[in-house]
């Protein structure tokens, strides 16, 4: 047979199309095996690359015109009848296909379309360069199209993550260094030596904590399954989770743990206290603002923290909710690379009744399939516990949710540091006189907008502003001017939007709180009295109305929290958060569920990946970036004026920008403020524009205040 080569390397060196057909094979193998599909996993790799065994495909290695090498592997798979090996193998480069109707030809980009186009002889004609071994479908294979979507898409990130690493590994000269870290029992017994100070608690609410701590680790001994963790804000549930998962982890012979964050703006915490424990080795922060790059002394942790956040072959992981889900229901093979990874690990998901409700049935659906098929662990962790078991009962039957810390009730009661009390309706006038009488408190609203109104009526020493329209940086800055002044105890009156709520260490002796979810008021709460040094009846979180026009996306919050508070029930009584949650879901309705019907297109049968794909968006952006040049900022701004647009430097910038609706983003763009970078992104141009005490100024009669 003519010798032919799947790469040739710069320095001319070659790889044959064999080498790294077994190549990938035996990788692709090894990461399906984590959820029992070695020999399926086996199959894909030595048929993906089998179209390059082309006269034409050897022409492109020397600067030929691009072929179509993928089409020939899908098609010898389907003359098996293995429409899953099929799937994997035509999108290996561009992306998972819709799967396709009979309507369609051989120009179509369908699955259909492809085989079609093999059918007809359109792909340039190929040698089999080694005999493929005969293989079944997986067990439970054809039980449900969604479950069956799930495995197409965990086999194809196997495949994708293993042609990558072995192309890496010619093109290198076997130079590559994977993975970053030390295995699960090496990290426990870091754990166990952090947590060990924590044996001689030194007031009552540290002794809850570490009762907290003994009851995870006792629930470590289940087998893996779904579970949850309901601990009241400030019961130390981030470090008693971790607990859980590495036990848990080394129990089940477990990869790794994996904590799903749902704020940016919290994330990077973690991961430091994180980092604290296990040593940076250990941990990959991977999300939107997260800059991993290699120094100019070409640092070896740096290098494998940059690959690392390709396939996330780390033994922990923080990373956003956005990043996790939308990867799961990704079809493109940068996103889908790691989710091979996600198989056999626990995942965390802190704060998670702040899951999105209009996508929240896909995202159940996945973390079911994730528990019932890929022998991954999860762990719903908040202390405001959202209901969804009858969801998680369509997509994961035969799986019971265990609760962690059995006695919540009474823990709630034990761990409650504040009194809340309703005062009614109360304009900014009123509010802020109220706010002015005390020297240090947080009042959190429901806009931006109301926000700057409240912070301009205080008294000018020690007021402080926290909402979005400051970049994450300024925040930061500003933050720990506040941390400074309560621990001095200085005059210090911040007014903030919910982005303070989750996972911001901060210490006041009063919380004022405009009424949104249940969920948000006790997030609220938990910046109150935070370390409980004082009396819980004297520390106050106060619920009003009426400062803010009803933004359109509380609206539902909003109607629940008034009908689960009727009558002055108690917000942190776990009566009253069910209450809450039961009515929220009862106005949002089953139909409001899955807003891009993500589940309903699997159930199909069609397999639309890439359809799904485009539709499903955690977030729905109608928000443009603008960046900030001010600070360390004015340096990156300038490398991006220069024409730079490297994911490192917009990794950075995302610490320098503020994100604005599209009419707001228009207003400052008419006005000339800005200089577009793109479609979605502009520099702002006039630094008078962004006050350094509330952040951009972002609608115009701003600009007089």
């Amino acid at each position: 047979m003519e010798q032919f080569y799947a790469h040739i390397a710069e320095d001319g060196r070659t790889q044959t199309v064999t080498e790294h057909l077994e190549g990938t094979a035996d990788l692709c193998e090894k990461f399906a095996q984590s959820f029992g599909a070695g020999a399926q996993g086996r199959i894909v790799g030595l048929a993906h690359d089998i179209g390059k065994c082309s006269a034409a495909f050897q022409e492109r290695l020397r600067g030929g015109v691009i072929v179509d090498h993928a089409t020939a592997g899908a098609w010898e798979c389907i003359e098996q009848g293995l429409v899953w090996a099929a799937f994997c193998i035509a999108g290996h480069h561009g992306g998972l296909p819709d799967g396709g109707s009979r309507m369609d030809d051989s120009d179509s980009a369908t699955l259909l379309g492809r085989l079609y186009k093999a059918r007809d002889k359109k792909i340039p004609p190929y040698d089999i360069p080694l005999a493929l071994p005969a293989v079944s479908d997986p067990v439970g294979y054809g039980r449900s199209p969604l479950s069956d979507s799930f495995f197409i898409r965990m086999l194809y990130s196997c495949l994708v993550d293993a042609d990558y690493l072995d192309t890496e590994r010619f093109m290198s000269g076997d130079l590559v260094t994977r993975p970053i870290g030390e295995p699960m029992p090496a990290l426990l017994h870091r754990l166990e030596k952090y947590t060990a100070r924590w044996q001689n608690p030194g007031n009552d609410l540290n002794r809850r904590r570490c009762e907290i701590l003994q009851e995870c680790q006792r629930g470590a001994d289940h087998d893996r399954g779904l579970f949850t963790l309901t601990v009241p804000t400030g019961g130390g549930k981030t470090v008693a989770s971790v607990a859980f998962a590495l036990r848990h982890a080394v129990r089940n012979q477990m990869d790794r743990v994996i904590y799903v964050i749902p704020y940016t703006s919290i994330i990077e915490q973690t991961a430091e206290v994180f980092r604290g424990i296990f040593g940076a080795e250990n941990v990959l922060e991977h999300h939107s603002n997260a800059a991993y790059e290699v120094n100019e002394s070409g640092d070896t942790l740096q290098y494998k923290l940059v690959r690392a956040t390709e396939n996330w072959d780390a033994p922990i992981v923080v990373t956003t909710a956005v990043q996790f889900f939308e990867s799961l229901y990704s079809n493109k093979p940068s996103k889908c690379r790691k989710l091979h990874n996600i198989a056999n690990s626990v995942i965390i998901f802190d704060e998670a009744q702040m899951l999105p409700t209009p996508h929240l049935r896909p995202c159940v659906a996945a973390i079911a399939k994730l528990v019932t098929d890929f022998r991954a662990t999860a762990v719903l962790c908040t202390a405001t516990q959202p209901v969804l078991n009858d969801l998680f009962q369509q997509y994961a039957t035969d799986r019971p949710i265990v609760e962690l810390c059995p006695d919540a009730k009474e823990l709630s009661t034990q761990l409650r540091r504040v009194r809340f009390t309703q005062i009614g309706r109360a304009n900014a006038e009123d509010l802020s006189l109220k706010l002015a009488a005390l020297s240090q408190v947080l009042c959190i609203v429901n806009s931006r907008a109301a926000a700057q109104e409240v912070f301009r009526k205080l008294p000018e020493e020690g007021r402080f502003h926290l909402s979005t329209l400051m970049y994450p940086a300024h925040r930061r800055a500003v933050l720990s001017d506040i941390r400074r002044r309560l621990t001095a105890g200085q005059p210090c009156r911040v007014v903030a939007t919910s982005l303070i709520e989750a996972g911001v260490d901060v210490d006041f002796p009063a919380v004022f709180r405009e009424l949104a979810g249940v969920d948000s008021i006790l997030q609220a709460a938990g910046r109150c009295n935070r370390e409980g040094k004082r009396c819980a009846e004297d520390s106050i979180v106060t619920v009003f109305e009426g400062v803010s026009a009803t933004p359109q996306l509380l609206q539902v919050n909003i109607g629940a929290a008034r009908e689960a508070l009727s009558g002055g029930a108690d917000p942190a009584d776990l009566d009253t958060v069910r209450r809450y949650f039961v009515s929220y879901r009862s106005l949002m309705q089953q139909s409001r569920l899955d807003k891009a019907n993500i589940v309903g297109l699997f159930e199909t049968g069609a397999m639309p990946f890439r359809t799904a794909a485009e539709r499903f968006h955690l977030i729905d952006s109608a928000t443009k970036t603008i960046y900030v040049p001010l600070a360390d900022g004015v340096v990156l701004v300038q490398r991006l004026q220069n024409g730079e647009r490297s994911r490192e430097l917009f990794r950075q910038l995302g610490q320098y920008s503020v994100n604005v609706y599209d009419r707001h983003f228009n207003d400052l763009l008419a006005a000339g403020y800005l200089e577009i970078v793109d479609d979605d992104s502009a520099v702002l141009t006039d630094a008078s524009r962004y006050d350094l005490r509330t952040g951009l100024i972002a609608w115009e009669n701003d600009a007089t205040q």
